[in-house]
């Protein structure tokens, strides 16, 4: 990919990638299986990770994991309206600006209602809670969506500070570092500091790819700004080959960018690639309500 022109990775397929897939004889299955496990290893790590919500007047969608207390910081202090319906499901506190939620049971997403103290504004969250594993528990921090102009002062604002860090990564830095991620070696990875790790649950999905025989499974997720990218394994249970088309991926992503064009029949060393999908909200809220 061409770092020069970023709307080049918009939907495209990168069938000319240079790496092998993740099945490509013996010596990278197992350097597939030293790869894995070290994510695993920092995923455990990082999952004290703040994950960044930006409110633009869409309800935010946010999961609790019942008996899990997850936290919720808005950028000023502010009181909760919670709906009659969840009396006894859910315990609720609130703090400078902190809200505490715990669940003590499943419940369907209900609107709730969060007022800024100082009657300044209002912010609205679609929140749920369920049995299942691997729900993120991680802190939340929303923040507002940047005002008009802002950009601009920010971009003066750097010119004259040189000091200044580098504006926040766009579609191609983000789909490039999440390939590194999984593909290069350990000693070759590098960090980024406008670049984290975020949780997502690993929960396999089979109709992400529309009309096709494709099991889906988010292996990392990270966040750059406001943009998050999650890349996910992607493995054909058919006996047929797979010609993966971006246009049949359910969900609206900025980018989607295949490590390959084609899955070979199920069984076979190249049944198995990733896709590295770049998006504005956490990788749970895009495929709430697509899967």
């Amino acid at each position: 990919m061409n770092p020069s022109s970023e709307k080049a990775v918009r939907m495209e397929t990168a069938s000319n990638a240079r790496r092998p897939g993740f099945f490509q004889g013996g010596f990278l299955v197992t350097l597939l299986t030293l790869t894995v496990v070290y994510c695993l290893l920092r995923s455990v790590a990082a999952s004290a990770d703040i994950e960044r919500l930006f409110w633009d007047k869409v309800p935010l969608s946010i999961t609790l994991q019942v008996g899990r207390e997850r936290w919720v910081t808005f950028p000023g202090d502010v009181r909760v309206g919670m709906p009659s319906e969840l009396s006894g499901k859910v315990r609720t506190q609130s703090h400078n600006g902190t809200v505490y939620w715990l669940a003590n049971q499943s419940f369907e997403a209900q609107r709730i209602e969060i007022h800024e103290t100082d009657g300044s504004g209002i912010y609205l969250v679609d929140l749920s809670a369920s049995q299942e594993q691997g729900i993120p528990v991680n802190p939340i921090e929303v923040l507002n969506k940047r005002p008009h102009g802002f950009e601009k002062a920010e971009s003066d604002r750097k010119h004259r500070d040189p000091r200044t860090p580098n504006k926040a990564p766009g579609l191609v830095t983000l789909t490039r570092f999440a390939a590194q991620q999984l593909y290069a070696p350990s000693r070759m990875l590098k960090a980024s500091p406008s670049i984290h790790r975020v949780v997502v649950a690993r929960r396999a999905m089979h109709n992400l790819i529309r009309g096709e025989p494709i099991e889906a499974l988010p292996v990392a997720s990270w966040q750059g700004g406001e943009l998050y990218v999650t890349a996910v394994q992607l493995r054909n249970t058919g006996k047929t080959p797979v010609e993966l088309d971006p246009r049949r991926i359910r969900g609206r992503w900025k980018a989607a960018t295949f490590q390959h064009g084609r899955l070979h029949p199920s069984g076979s060393e190249a049944d198995t690639t990733a896709v590295y999908l770049v998006s504005d909200r956490p990788f749970h809220e895009m495929i709430r309500g697509v899967m």
